[in-house]
């Protein structure tokens, strides 16, 4: 299947004429289908803050016990990490549309159904986490879905805008999500949220005209676990793919100090306030790098700029050494966050690689990898705390983070330049392809080891 880059009105596709890229916030906001899937994930990530923050109190009102709310927040990342490799295949076995559209609506049944009064704890359990699978090839589907729809440096600016987009929804959710749920209580709010889903899954199916499947009806449909086979092979034997989604997984160092806000803020003699501003620091400071960096930096410029913010993104940690105060630290984490803006470009720059057969797979094995590795990094240090204290184990985060980086940046250096050149147009990214696969059709299944290592291979997110 050739990938069509129109959106509304014919605008969509192409990166557009070296010179405008500073418009491309406006000619991305011009395309209806992209608008549609916007506001549709607004309001799927909305309800997702409020469905975590609402079923956590629904559980904690009937246990009493921090533990089981605990384990509630616990299974809301669980499923991305186990469903993320073999889930993730659907949006590139069935097409992108309906795999968003389905998923939002089964999510809306099972979260209904949390919310419904007198369930036993266990029973919510099994609901939050079934809940919580169809995000992993809603996600793929919507990032692969998108690149249909938007290509080159407007496919960064709209990559630019859903980030901004979340990043802004972790704030609020923050902010406002315990306040609704104390305003109509934990099981009306739940409720609440299977409505936002059906909401947006209609956005959707009205807003984003029907494309077929990548894969052509014409071929054998594959089985889930052979696609799943050759998108992990997809993403490992390429280069390019490779590092950045290495890039993606270094927050597994720099979030650390996220998910210890609560001992940080205990530290400084603080409260669940000052716990509330440690948290929401990295996500102030990717509004505002993330706004710069796509809006006033150049395409070319960011793209090279990958490796050293990616350094840059880890050193505000190295200063927990000194033991600093509190509003030092909310200051570092908003520069860490600042910096690590570069994961919307490094995010870009893995679906502008992608073949379309692959696209879907491969951003979920690399969204599902950077579920693992923040959980995995926070309860390690969570576990580290208690024998070598926080402000070590922060530190000594910060530097493994900053030499990950280094060793990323060097060969990002050299492979940097075949993605600023995909971000000329769907034209340009088409004949890479398939320049890198000689002998396959456009977005055909590229052959392990295909010039593997090299960074000449096709590439995936």
């Amino acid at each position: 299947m050739t990938e069509t880059g129109h959106g509304e009105n014919g605008r969509g596709g192409g990166g557009g004429a070296k010179g405008d890229w500073r418009r491309g916030y406006r000619d991305v906001m011009g395309i209806g289908e992209f608008r549609a899937l916007w506001v549709a994930h607004a309001l799927s990530m909305t309800g997702s803050y409020l469905l975590n923050i609402a079923v956590a109190l629904l559980v904690y009102q009937q246990t009493s016990s921090a533990l089981a709310a605990g384990i509630t927040m616990a299974l809301t990342f669980l499923p991305q990490i186990v469903g993320g490799p073999l889930l993730s295949g659907l949006a590139d076995l069935f097409p992108r549309r309906r795999v968003i559209v389905v998923s939002d609506l089964a999510r809306a049944a099972l979260v209904v159904g949390i919310g419904v009064p007198g369930l036993p704890v266990w029973a919510i359990w099994v609901l939050v986490f079934c809940s919580a699978l169809p995000m992993v090839p809603f996600g793929a589907a919507r990032a692969a879905l998108m690149a249909e729809i938007v290509q080159g440096e407007r496919y960064v600016a709209g990559s630019a805008i859903i980030s901004l987009t979340t990043q802004v929804g972790t704030l609020a959710g923050l902010v406002l999500g315990g306040g609704i749920v104390a305003a109509v209580g934990p099981n009306a709010a739940v409720m609440f949220n299977g409505l936002t889903f059906v909401l947006a899954a209609l956005i959707v199916r009205f807003g984003v005209r029907h494309r077929p499947a990548p894969r052509d009806e014409r071929e054998e449909r594959p089985s889930l676990w052979r696609v799943t086979r050759d998108g992990t092979r997809l993403v490992f034997g390429d280069a390019r793919l490779r590092t950045l989604g290495l890039f993606a997984w270094l927050a597994g160092f720099y979030t650390i100090p996220y998910g210890l806000a609560g001992p940080l803020a205990d530290e400084v003699g603080g409260g669940p306030m000052a716990a509330g501003l440690l948290m929401a620091g990295p996500s102030m400071g990717a509004i505002i790098g993330g706004f710069v960096l796509t809006r006033l930096i150049s395409p070319a410029f960011r793209m090279r700029m990958i490796g050293p913010l990616a350094v840059a993104a880890s050193v505000p940690l190295l200063v927990w050494l000194l033991h600093p105060p509190l509003w030092v630290m909310v200051g570092l984490l908003m520069l860490s966050g600042m910096t690590a803006a570069y994961q919307f470009v490094a995010n870009a720059a893995f679906v502008l690689c992608a073949p379309a057969k692959g696209r879907g797979l491969a951003f979920g094995l690399v969204a599902a990898g950077l579920q693992a590795v923040q959980g995995i990094g926070i309860a390690l240090a969570s576990l580290l705390v208690d024998v070598a204290g926080i402000h070590v184990v922060i530190t000594v985060a910060g530097g493994l983070g900053v030499l990950g980086a280094l060793l990323l940046a060097a060969p990002w250096s050299r492979l940097s330049g075949e993605a600023i050149a995909l971000m000329h147009g769907p034209a340009g990214a088409d004949a890479a392809h398939r320049s890198q696969d000689p002998g396959s059709s456009e977005g055909s299944r590229p052959r392990p080891g295909t010039a593997a290592g090299s960074g000449q291979g096709p590439g995936a997110e």
